[in-house]
């Protein structure tokens, strides 16, 4: 097998006169790597381009979902098209777990470059395809089953690409920067679901409800091919990352081996508190930015253009504040801020729903407002406290696995929970009460889990900026 090398990341050997192991008794601390700026910063961009990429999917198809339901689900009953529409959306969380299942274990096995090509190919390919698939008008049934199969596409690779984007980052990043670093995966995030869901916007002002409805809807899914292109000329310039050849390299230059039994049950503790810490970070995160809009305009009555463009304002200030608490992980830790922000959650998500159900547009700005910011302690600090869950042989695996199981259960279906429990209670400050419970799960997770910042990444050698190698020697 060929060995795989990292040029720009260089071992440092310690200070002269440092005690050897036979006169220590003791093994040597490993040598720090040091990290080239420039390559950590185009590692950097080609991970959050990928996860922009997928949620610039998701604003497109949200915000398209009733001429969606037009094109693909023809049917007399409104409610019957947007609901076939969800469903397909919907489906795609389904195999969310199958593609962490493969991918993750591949991450570990061939590299983390290789398999996050491989997904944002995919992810670009099945995005590209809806704006492909004939109507329904044109070829009957296929028309849906078509937009399944693309969507089933996009889940699976879906999979594979945030455990590998924020582990790619985490490997790359010097320990001392991590956290600030790895803020700009969710970044990315952030500035696809508002590029995706501005140009709906921006298109269903210019263009007819017919032209719309005929050919414009196509475009958006369109775009996704040209930002595929890009993304995968971003990560195919890369090298592996320093953490995953150093594993290579102690193997003796063979590809490890995992088995998947090593990555659940040999990890169990790590991937139960991940589990915990993606269900607090997904729950609030699908409640305020996906189910808040149906939210304003189903329960409140709330108008849906004033209710979008609120949510996308809060989107912006989240993405103002994102870098800087990324930096504060740095400074006093990844446990204090994920803990304010589930204290935050516990105790004003009421305060917070109740400001947003006074309906004014200031009261529902500040509601949703502090929402967000609570939300930033979870956006900026997840994507470099998981990765430091798992130690180097198993990371994209485990991390993978237990990722995609939490969003699946919990996260995926925050909108269809909530919706059924104001249902079946009555009571439209349920949003409140599930997002408080699940604060408390995250919070019991933050309480078990090990502080990272600062520290190198388990199984890896510290690593560390040019010049400061000498103090960390």
């Amino acid at each position: 097998m060929p060995t795989v090398q990292v040029a720009t990341h260089r071992a440092v050997p310690g200070p002269a006169g440092s005690p050897s192991p036979e006169r220590t008794g003791s093994a040597q601390a490993p040598a720090p790597t040091v990290t080239d700026p420039a390559l950590v910063r185009r590692a950097v961009k080609a991970a959050a381009l990928g996860n922009a990429m997928e949620w610039f999917d998701f604003g497109v198809y949200s915000y398209l979902a009733v001429t969606l339901g037009k094109v693909f689900f023809p049917s007399g009953n409104p409610t019957a098209q947007l609901l076939s529409t969800f469903g397909a959306f919907a489906a795609a969380f389904l195999v969310r777990p199958l593609g962490g299942l493969v991918f993750g274990p591949l991450g570990d096995r061939v590299g983390r470059q290789k398999v996050l090509a491989l997904t944002m190919i995919m992810m670009a390919a099945g995005t590209f395809a809806i704006g492909l698939i004939p109507s329904y008008a044109a070829i009957g049934v296929g028309a849906p089953v078509l937009l399944l199969a693309a969507r089933l596409v996009q889940g699976f690779s879906t999979g594979g690409e945030y455990a590998g984007a924020s582990t790619f980052i985490a490997e790359y990043a010097p320990d001392r920067r991590r956290g600030f670093l790895g803020s700009w995966l969710e970044f990315g995030t952030l500035a696809g679901y508002i590029a995706g869901a501005g140009l709906v916007t921006l298109m269903t002002a210019l263009l007819s409800p017919a032209d719309l409805l005929s050919w414009g809807w196509r475009v958006p899914f369109l775009i996704a091919g040209p930002m595929g292109v890009v993304g995968l000329y971003l990560r195919m310039r890369l090298e592996e990352t320093p953490a995953f050849a150093a594993e290579v390299a102690k193997a003796g230059h063979e590809r490890p081996k995992v088995p998947l039994r090593e990555m659940v049950t040999g990890q169990w503790r790590a991937l139960l508190l991940c589990v915990g810490l993606v269900l607090v970070f997904n729950v609030t995160d699908y409640m305020l930015l996906s189910y808040m809009p149906s939210f304003l305009t189903g329960e409140l009555g709330y108008d849906a253009t004033h209710g979008l463009v609120v949510v996308l304002g809060v989107m912006v200030l989240m993405m103002v504040a994102q870098p800087f608490v990324g930096l504060l992980t740095d400074r006093i830790g990844r446990r204090p801020v994920i803990a304010a922000g589930c204290a935050g959650f516990l105790l004003l998500s009421v305060p917070a729903l109740l400001l947003v159900r006074d309906g004014s547009l200031l009261a529902v700005a500040g509601g949703l407002g502090a929402l967000g910011l609570l939300l930033v302690c979870f956006t900026a600090a997840m994507p470099s406290a998981l990765p430091a869950l798992f130690p180097t042989r198993v990371r994209y695996g485990s991390l993978s696995i237990g990722f995609n199981v939490s969003v699946s259960l919990f996260g995926g279906t925050t909108p269809l929970v909530v919706t059924a429990l104001i249902g079946a209670t009555g009571d439209v400050m349920m949003p409140a009460y599930y997002m408080m419970a699940a604060a408390v799960i995250g919070g019991f997770a933050v309480w078990r889990m090990t502080e990272s910042a600062g520290r190198p990444l388990p199984g890896s050698p510290p690593s560390v900026e040019p010049g400061k190698h000498r103090e960390n020697a």
